[in-house]
């Protein structure tokens, strides 16, 4: 829902304009005059203003020459159809100008249009300019993402607690893990990671334990060199099921025998360990110990993939990688154009933020020497893909409606349900929402707030 402030002394007109927006979900505020109107602005602060030229007591465009430093989204209305005045509108900087009499259809698309503005704008304003960081970690600012951030800081708290990082790959488990290494008290230890995915049982036992090569000192494994700080198994769940009776001794603090031999060495790591897998499942099925799983989760943590995150979040993981990319890169531009802003907040990224970082890198290199990163430098199947679609549709393709239902309720399954966020993500109002979702039987899909 958006807060509109229709500012027209025609009260029959602006009374029309009043019900048609509030029938489409919007609040509405109107004024009648120049003054009562700049008044209201700065008191309600609406997100589009829709502006007569012709008032009692002062022209629209001196009521947007006052409210010009606070950059209002402007529809500028007139009675006259006079092609100075239109340029003059847009040269200026207001949004759109609209003749009278104007279809109330005509008039909702102009005013879609500006709400797109809006939108926009904010999401500019996430990557170009606002550093948000509700915590030091700066995963995000939506509730999710704050309170795991919470959960983090209370993990590094802890001196022997061990961690377990749920989630897809590409979801940043190893970068958590790490930062949780950096705000413990561990911090001055050593961080040893180790990828246990690809080796043998044998293999991995003589790395993470060590060899014991009977007359001589034998080599030392990871879990030794990790003393006094943390033991990253990355992939935990690819631990062959003969090692993980060792692994529950690591995690125990008890004396683990070094491979083909009888030499204990006593851990003083902290266990910290990553799954992409269903762990659960895994132990359901036999190939993992259901200790050692319990043993793990006292505070499991799940980082959602890409495409669960909220939008606001997107903006503020895109600003941080750019600002480590150009560290590597300080040749090329920090700022991204709206429309690449959008394309890669609508992309399903499922490669998670490994993909997103690659995309942001070679978009970096291909746009350097320029002031700002436009669709051009994006990856050609996400070029192709909105091309197919056209600009005009990026939240309502009415033509298509097959896509604009999976749209919305892939949408409102991301939002499990809540109604007046999908709406907000989407573009339109929660009306019209209801709508849609009446129209193409996605009732079931939303069980949230309606």
């Amino acid at each position: 829902m958006a807060e509109l402030l229709i500012v027209d002394d025609e009260e029959t007109l602006a009374h029309a304009y009043s019900r048609f927006f509030a029938g489409n979900g919007h609040a509405v505020r109107r004024a009648f005059t120049g003054a009562s109107a700049l008044a209201s602005f700065r008191e309600r602060r609406p997100d589009v203003v829709l502006l007569d030229v012709h008032l009692p007591d002062m022209s629209g465009f001196d009521v947007f020459e006052q409210l010009k430093s606070e950059r209002p989204v402007v529809v500028m209305i007139s009675g006259q159809a006079e092609v100075p005045m239109a340029v003059r509108a847009m040269q200026e900087g207001m949004e759109n100008f609209l003749t009278k009499p104007v279809s109330l259809d005509h008039l909702g698309i102009a005013m879609d249009r500006a709400l797109e503005t809006v939108r926009l704008r904010q999401l500019r304003h996430y990557i170009g300019e606002r550093r948000a960081s509700t915590s030091h970690l700066a995963l995000g600012s939506s509730p999710t993402m704050r309170d795991l951030a919470q959960r983090i800081d209370l993990l590094a708290g802890t001196e022997r607690t061990p961690a377990l990082l749920a989630g897809e790959s590409g979801t940043g488990k190893g970068r958590i893990a790490e930062l949780i290494h950096a705000g413990s008290a561990r911090s001055s230890g050593p961080f040893v990671e180790v990828p246990c995915g690809s080796a043998s049982v044998e293999s991995l036992d003589a790395e993470l334990f060590g060899t014991d090569a009977g007359s001589t000192e034998g080599r030392p494994g990871l879990v030794e060199m990790a003393a006094g700080g943390s033991l990253f198994l990355e992939e935990i769940g690819d631990v062959p099921l003969a090692l993980q009776p060792k692994v529950l001794r690591v995690l125990e603090g008890k004396p683990v025998r070094r491979a083909g031999g009888t030499r204990e060495v006593q851990p003083t790591a902290r266990l910290l360990a990553a799954t992409s897998r269903d762990l659960i499942a895994e132990v359901n099925a036999g190939r993992f110990r259901e200790d050692l799983y319990y043993r793990l989760s006292v505070m499991p943590l799940r980082l959602p993939p890409l495409r669960e995150r909220s939008r606001e979040d997107l903006c503020e993981l895109i600003d941080r990688l750019i600002e480590e990319l150009a560290q590597q890169l300080p040749q090329s531009p920090r700022l991204l154009g709206a429309d690449a802003i959008e394309r890669l907040l609508r992309h399903p990224w499922p490669g998670n933020i490994r993909e997103l970082r690659n995309v942001l890198e070679r978009a970096m290199i291909l746009g350097r020497g320029r002031e700002v990163l436009d669709t051009d430098v994006l990856p050609p199947d996400m070029r192709a893909r909105e091309a197919a679609s056209g600009d005009d549709a990026l939240f309502l393709p009415r033509a298509l409606d097959d896509v604009e239902r999976e749209h919305i309720e892939r949408t409102l399954r991301a939002y499990r349900g809540n109604r007046s966020r999908a709406a907000r993500i989407l573009g339109i109002s929660r009306a019209t929402l209801i709508k849609k979702i009446r129209d193409y039987g996605l009732a079931g899909t939303a069980p949230g707030p309606a």
